[in-house]
């Protein structure tokens, strides 16, 4: 019967699994997993023993997996290898009364080969049906062959046992029959499905981890989500269609909102085969975490390394994202302490875990992401210089939303139309229209939370109009839903189109006359707030 009890996970959200098998269990399992398709993703992996445990725990440094499925000796192989729960797909004495009654049709020499462990009940079966079974157990494939051989030299003509046991029986020109029943591979689908929803909770005690560390291990933006039509967008693309061509660090500034990380997911995803197109893409907040935390999750740590500290040790983020790029966002944040680890793994390419010693290889391309002025930050000595030209190598400034306002209207309409798909709404005929008159309100706001400030008026405004269908959208509804509209951000107020050179002498003297502040708050670049100073005769 196909398993129907709800579980606990989001349907964006759900638990993967592998099974593993090299014999005739994989065709039990590939059928079974179409009957849980929609509860799991599920996927094969057609391999045994060290080569399985291998090829998963290469996968596991960048994937994600909840639980493996397997049987027999392959199970017991991996279950002490693997990081990830094993488990382990048993055969019911229902199972074997089955199995025996089908090698009986055809001989009544039949023997029973299982792993490590002999059927105690298999006696007391004998005696009540009245036949006997020859019973071997092995642990290593030379001991199943050994076994196979044996019996057939007894006259033995059937075999019963697993998916190798029987292999081994038909290559031997026995007959194999193979134990397993689809309700025994269904019970453990289900212990993987309950394995995997502890886990889920378990991962749930952890969320201020989670939140800072992405889960995904993938660049899920490339360069085509990068949208406006305007030449300082163009300019973005090219750079990071150029930059992603270079093993080089990447610093990419930009204020809050303008997608940096979207930039660097784009830069990583246009990356050459070897420079890591293909490899895993990892992020971290440096401004969202802990001190003593953040050196953990950045360089790992041994167990016993610190109170708390994961039982046999935990890879930090460079040997997760090692061959691909490893995202660190508001690097600005990061502690003088941390910078100073940090230009060492840059340098010696090699990271050692806390509480270690042993220094690990890793071969990691970073791109850093602030929204602050570094260059200001290492002469306050706040932020060592050698770290910032060390991750400063190629520079990338977004441009802000209220300095390319031609864009603003088709990145409304495009994330408009996504939030209204997102709640199941079409939208309106006439939205482009309705739209194109609501345009000289949204152009003409400053937008301090830049594209995502956007797009989260979007998200605001579908609710609504999906709520009322019939709902026209005009400049006074969107005044309703979104009345912070109606004031216009300090910046839009000093920056008319022909900028006075006394507005800037204010806004500099505002700031005690630190440059970098004033051109920020501007929202021009310091070069420009000094061509108008010089203009002014100030500079």
């Amino acid at each position: 019967m196909r398993h129907s009890t709800p579980l606990p996970f989001d349907v964006n959200d759900k638990p993967v699994i592998w099974t593993v098998s090299v014999s005739r269990l994989s065709d039990l399992f590939r059928d079974i997993t179409l009957e849980y398709d929609n509860l799991a993703t599920i996927e094969p992996i057609n391999l045994g023993f060290e080569e399985a445990a291998k090829h998963i725990r290469e996968r596991l440094a960048t994937e994600r997996c909840d639980a493996i499925i397997s049987a027999g000796s392959n199970a017991a192989y991996l279950k002490g290898r693997l990081s990830v729960p094993v488990v382990i797909a048993k055969f019911s004495g229902f199972d074997v009364m089955q199995a025996l009654a089908r090698a009986r049709r055809v001989s009544d020499s039949i023997g029973i080969i299982t792993y490590q462990e002999r059927l105690a009940e298999l006696a007391e079966f004998s005696t009540t049906f009245g036949f006997d079974v020859a019973q071997r157990t092995y642990v290593t494939e030379e001991d199943a062959r050994a076994q196979v051989n044996d019996l057939k030299a007894a006259g033995i003509k059937a075999i019963v046992g697993a998916g190798r046991i029987t292999d081994l029986a038909e290559e031997a020109g026995l007959t194999g029959v193979f134990v397993y029943s689809a309700a025994s591979i269904r019970h453990a689908f289900d212990d993987a499905l309950e394995m995997a929803r502890l886990t889920q909770l378990e991962s749930n005690r952890n969320r201020a981890r989670s939140a800072v560390v992405t889960d995904t291990l993938r660049a899920r933006h490339g360069i085509n989500d990068l949208r406006g039509d305007s030449a300082a967008m163009e300019t973005v693309r090219q750079s990071v269609v150029l930059y992603a061509k270079s093993p080089a660090t990447v610093l990419i500034q930009g204020e809050t909102g303008c997608g940096k990380e979207l930039v660097a997911q784009a830069m990583h995803r246009e990356a050459p085969r070897t420079l890591g197109q293909n490899r895993p893409f990892v992020a971290v907040n440096c401004g969202a975490i802990a001190e003593s935390l953040l050196e953990s999750e950045l360089f790992g740590h041994e167990e016993g390394a610190f109170t708390g500290a994961r039982r046999g040790g935990h890879a930090g983020l460079f040997e997760a994202a090692n061959r691909g790029t490893l995202f660190l966002d508001e690097i600005g944040e990061m502690p003088l302490t941390l910078q100073t680890r940090l230009l060492r793994v840059l340098e010696e390419r090699e990271v050692v875990r806390v509480g270690g010693t042993r220094p690990i290889p890793v071969n990691v391309r970073i791109i850093s992401a602030t929204h602050c002025d570094l260059e200001q930050r290492v002469r306050e000595g706040r932020f060592r210089a050698d770290l910032f030209y060390r991750l400063a190598v190629l520079r990338l400034t977004l441009p802000p939303l209220r300095a390319r306002p031609e864009d603003v209207m088709s990145l409304a309409e495009w994330s408009l139309k996504n939030a209204l798909a997102s709640l199941g709404a079409r939208p309106h005929p006439n939205l482009h229209a309705e739209m194109t008159a609501c345009a000289p309100l949204l152009q003409r706001y400053d937008w301090p939370g830049n594209v995502r400030e956007l797009r989260n008026l979007t998200e605001r405004l579908a609710l609504f109009l999906a709520a009322e269908p019939l709902q026209a959208l005009t400049p006074s509804f969107i005044f309703s839903v979104a009345p912070e509209l109606a004031v216009r951000h300090a910046t839009t107020q000093s920056l008319p189109a022909a900028m006075s050179a006394d507005s800037v002498t204010a806004v500099l003297a505002r700031f005690g006359g630190r440059r970098d502040a004033a051109a920020e708050y501007l929202g021009i670049s310091r070069t420009t707030l000094w061509r108008k100073l010089k203009a002014e005769g100030g500079a």
